[in-house]
């Protein structure tokens, strides 16, 4: 493992490995979730003074790379402290922080991400959900597509549009929508994928919150979404990297024992180099991954966007390229239950697709980075 990290970081590493370790491939999800939040992993990245560890998204994205690692990984980890926790304690009110802060970061209460809608794809300035003023009331009505653990949040962060008073022009906001709130139903998606938190469909209609739910400034508009949507990237690359650490080391430990015609097949270039070659592609997403946390807690947004672009989509990359690699080192075992890699196989593609397609990275840093014209 290439590392440059602090003792502080080193001994957090060492720390949530055993705990997922203990945990393993076959772990309770619940139990898993209540032990983090005991020890304080949950919640390593929010404020001190609201029962977080008072650290960053670099420390919380080494809890979650380090879960994936030992075949557990929480994807609720990208979601309710990372993008959501992170929006309230940047720019929530005191009242949302005191509200929700704690319980997040002790893993008691969750809250789940909107924004993805059916026609709009991973173009957020397309979102159609909209809020509008009812007196001292917003009422907010549209529709969004796979939002994960939706049945187990007590509430989503719903990113709706507002009117902009001076321009007329629609302007993304972030708003508290409690789980049982009238007119805010959830439909279950059939997916192939077999994963804990399952995702869903929402449908709000006129759904009527108070003033209150509001998250920070209306005027505020995408620096809000962003500050959650960096964090997101970030916390996707630690999924991506835990997932693929986990199917090489099983395919590593496989290559060194299987032996055929007296030789253990690792011995044989065909196997190892694939296997070398994943490895070097895991250890450059997690540099990139680390470098894109390091820039989001300086405070840096605009340099953390484009590194934890770049996180991701070579993370997407390595953890797609190792999986396949293990199950086809582990040749007809890869495929069995025993051996628990073949769920990854279409796990890893989410790691590729969600939350922005590599396609749309590769967009970005055409635009953002190279100054490329766009061709939309």
């Amino acid at each position: 493992m290439i590392t440059t990290e602090t003792p502080e970081h080193t001994a957090l590493r060492q720390a949530v490995a055993a705990l997922g370790n203990r945990h393993g491939r076959d772990h309770d999800r619940e139990a898993l979730w209540r032990e983090a939040g005991k020890l304080g992993y949950l919640g390593v990245n929010l404020p001190e003074q609201y029962g977080g560890g008072g650290c960053g998204i670099t420390e919380l994205s080494i809890v979650l790379e380090e879960l994936g690692a030992a075949g557990c990984p929480l994807l609720m980890l990208v979601v309710s402290p990372a993008i959501c926790g992170t929006v309230i304690a940047r720019f929530g009110t005191e009242e949302q922080k005191r509200r929700w802060l704690p319980g997040l970061a002790d893993g008691t209460r969750t809250m789940a991400f909107g924004i993805t809608e059916p026609d709009a794809g991973s173009n957020s300035h397309r979102i159609t959900t909209t809020a509008r003023r009812d007196g001292t009331d917003w009422l907010l009505t549209g529709r969004k597509v796979f939002i994960s653990g939706v049945d187990i949040a007590d509430a989503t962060l719903v990113v709706g549009r507002t009117e902009d008073a001076r321009t007329g022009r629609l302007k993304p906001c972030l708003f508290i929508v409690p789980r049982d709130a009238p007119g805010f139903e959830r439909r279950r998606i059939d997916m192939e994928l077999h994963a804990e938190e399952k995702q869903f469909e929402l449908t709000l209609d006129d759904v009527r919150l108070p003033a209150g739910a509001l998250v920070g400034d209306e005027d505020a508009g995408l620096l809000q979404l962003f500050a959650g949507l960096n964090p997101e990237r970030v916390m996707t690359a630690a999924f991506g990297i835990g997932m693929g650490r986990y199917a090489l080391a099983r395919a590593v430990e496989y290559a060194r024992e299987r032996t055929v015609w007296k030789t253990p097949i690792g011995a044989h270039q065909a196997i190892a180099h694939p296997l070398a070659q994943a490895h070097i592609d895991l250890e450059l997403a997690r540099l990139m991954m680390r470098e894109a946390a390091r820039l989001y807690d300086a405070g840096d947004d605009a340099g953390a966007g484009e590194a934890a672009n770049m996180a991701k989509y070579a993370a997407g990359e390595a953890c797609v390229r190792a999986v396949d690699q293990a199950v086809h080192t582990l040749g007809g075992n890869g495929l069995t239950r025993e051996f628990g890699l073949a769920s990854l196989i279409t796990a890893a593609r989410v790691s590729r697709i969600a939350p922005v397609s590599r396609e749309m990275i590769l967009n970005y840093v055409s635009h953002q980075t190279l100054g490329l014209p766009k061709s939309y």
